[in-house]
């Protein structure tokens, strides 16, 4: 009876009502948080959510701002490229039959290779195939007057980068590819867009910033189908800034022709006052416009990456044996030693020995004894061999720094740029950059080597060009660059006065006027009237990887307040810097002349 009376006063279905307030107020503390979570805390994040999916945005490209040279003349700017394309998806097979016949008739083009971008379009599904690419403007007219018969193809228009010269200044200039996905991710904080263009060398990637533009577009509403409904505003895209170039057009013109015959070189044509380029080749060169197709051949692919030649190599930027224009530092090294004062005279001789090796005269004779005009002129080995061995490694190390040489010049385009080797007892004591320290210390044979510019140094066409530089203007070391305005440099354009003794720059400015008048670059005035004085060195150096002997030639005109420096250098050229790069200045001087 008793458990019977506790069941009746307490019977258990009077604890659902409370079970079931539990569930409720837990069910409401749940979607309470949940709205709390969606409303205050995420607002911001959901908003952005919907507004993606109620508004679009049409993006319209920027144009990149053209690269001009000093007189305004274009090197590069952008086009419209306009491209056949059909959407798959709005033709029948049967109809794309009849506008393959069309189209092969139109465009006097094979049926077959349409067929196939057709067919590995489809293979791919893609909803747009590229039938016809880069087509002309009369392409594009006659296609727009059978429009109406056409329909599902349409013409695709693109703006891309052109360069009107093609293969003119292209290691100067650079070219534009697509950003990678992994740019992208850090880019598209900057405003840049999948599949977008970045400069990648040159002048296109230093000054991409100056050049790029902004993106614009119009911000358009659509409803939940995703039709148009209204649009919101619109944004023009901002045209990139112009960048005008140090760059003379007609001496560049002329710089790419003298190469034309030589199997690889440079040509450099400087402002000595203030390092002002007025004209940068390298052979072999590329032709800019390559990179602005879409389909790139694997011919030309291959011809321009996998080649031996190296065609995207800058060599005016690329460190190579200087031979015999580089005696003016030994030159130097000596006179500021004081152990070989001005008035210095050397026996010279068919050899000297040093270590196990007798080191020739180049005409293996010697010139008697002679001082530095004279040796200069003449281009001895032998007297410079007992200058180098006379003040010794590290003293012609220390000069040659003063000059510019085993650093980057400063040109925006480092990028190319080698720093090149100037031994000295240190490097020797470290390993030579390949031995173990202390394993490869320095021998007679280096310095011999070294005070004639052979094996134990490398140099870059740019850093003999700021060394002549310091003799051409009195002593200043100017930065090489390639922008015209002084606001547009990304550099710090700079003119340092080095310590080196004044009228020891102008012993060595003599010697190099004695070399054009009476020695080894007096063809240079050959066929030319009217040229003001010049000075120079011609350089023949053995190939330390060991191939055929470079040939150098260095001038500056006119001799006293100089306006313009050349160095010419043509790579695996046997014969002598007199023979073929001397000619290569010449040319030079000519146009130079004639136009100033």
């Amino acid at each position: 009876m008793k458990n019977s009376n506790f069941n009746n006063k307490f019977p258990s279905f009077n604890r659902q009502p409370f079970v079931f307030y539990l569930i409720t107020t837990f069910t409401f503390l749940l979607i309470l948080i949940r709205l709390i979570f969606l409303q205050l805390l995420n607002h911001e994040t959901y908003k952005k959510m919907s507004d993606e999916n109620r508004i679009r945005l049409i993006s319209t490209q920027p144009i990149r701002g053209r690269i001009l040279d000093k007189n305004g003349l274009i090197l590069a700017d952008s086009r419209f490229k306009y491209s056949l394309i059909i959407k798959p998806q709005y033709v029948s097979k049967k109809a794309w039959q009849k506008y393959k016949s069309k189209i092969s008739k139109l465009f006097n083009i094979s049926s077959d290779s349409l067929q196939k971008k057709y067919s590995d379009g489809l293979k791919n599904k893609n909803f747009s195939i590229t039938l016809l690419d880069d087509l002309k403007v009369d392409q594009v007219i006659k296609f727009k007057e059978n429009e109406n018969i056409l329909n599902g193809l349409e013409i695709s228009t693109k703006m891309i980068r052109n360069y009107p010269y093609k293969t003119v200044a292209s290691h100067v200039i650079g070219y534009t590819q697509p950003i990678t996905d992994s740019e992208f991710n850090i880019l598209s904080k900057k405003g840049y867009k999948f599949n977008d263009l970045i400069g990648r060398t040159g002048i296109e990637f230093v000054y991409e910033d100056h050049i790029r533009g902004e993106w614009g577009g119009e911000m358009i509403e659509v409803n939940s189908s995703g039709t148009f409904t209204k649009s919101l505003g619109i944004k023009p895209s901002k045209q990139g800034k112009d960048l005008e170039l140090t760059i003379d057009l007609n001496l560049q013109l002329i710089a790419e022709e003298v190469l034309k015959d030589k199997n690889g070189g440079a040509i450099i044509v400087m402002d000595p006052r203030d390092g002002a380029i007025r004209a940068m080749a390298s052979k072999p060169t590329f032709d800019l416009n390559f990179f602005s197709k879409e389909f790139k051949p694997e011919k030309e692919y291959n011809a321009l990456f996998n080649s031996p030649a190296k065609p995207l190599f800058n060599r005016a930027l690329n460190a190579y044996d200087p031979g015999s224009v580089w005696k003016i530092v030994t030159a130097l090294a000596g006179l500021e030693s004081g152990k070989f004062p001005p008035e210095t005279s050397l026996e010279t001789k068919p050899c000297i020995t040093y270590g196990s090796q007798c080191f020739r005269e180049h005409n293996d004779l010697g010139f008697g004894t002679i001082g530095y005009e004279d040796a200069l002129r003449v281009s001895s080995n032998t007297f410079f061999y007992q200058i180098g061995y006379g003040v010794g490694v590290d003293e012609i190390y220390n000069v040659s720094k003063k000059l510019g040489f085993a650093a980057l010049s400063g040109i925006e385009i480092s990028e190319q740029e080698n720093v090149g080797l100037v031994a000295s007892s240190q490097w020797a004591k470290k390993g030579r950059g390949w031995g173990e320290p202390g394993r490869t210390p320095w021998v007679p044979e280096d310095i011999a080597s070294m005070s004639i510019g052979q094996f134990v140094v490398q140099v870059t066409p740019i850093q003999i060009a700021r060394a002549y530089a310091v003799i051409a203007n009195g002593g200043y070391l100017v930065t090489p660059h390639l922008s015209k305005k002084e606001d547009q440099l990304l550099t710090n354009q700079k003119r340092i006065k080095i310590d080196i003794d004044p009228n020891n720059l102008q012993l060595v400015k003599n010697g190099l006027r004695k070399v054009v008048e009476s020695g080894t670059g007096v063809s240079i005035n050959y066929g030319v009237s009217n040229l003001p004085p010049v000075s120079g060195k011609t350089g023949t150096a053995e190939d330390g990887e060991g191939g055929s002997d470079h040939a150098w030639f260095v001038c500056f005109t006119p001799s006293d307040k100089s306006e313009l420096l050349i160095v010419a250098f043509a790579q695996n050229t046997p014969g002598g810097g007199s023979v073929h790069a001397l000619p290569m200045a010449r040319e030079i001087l000519k146009v130079w002349n004639e136009n100033k």
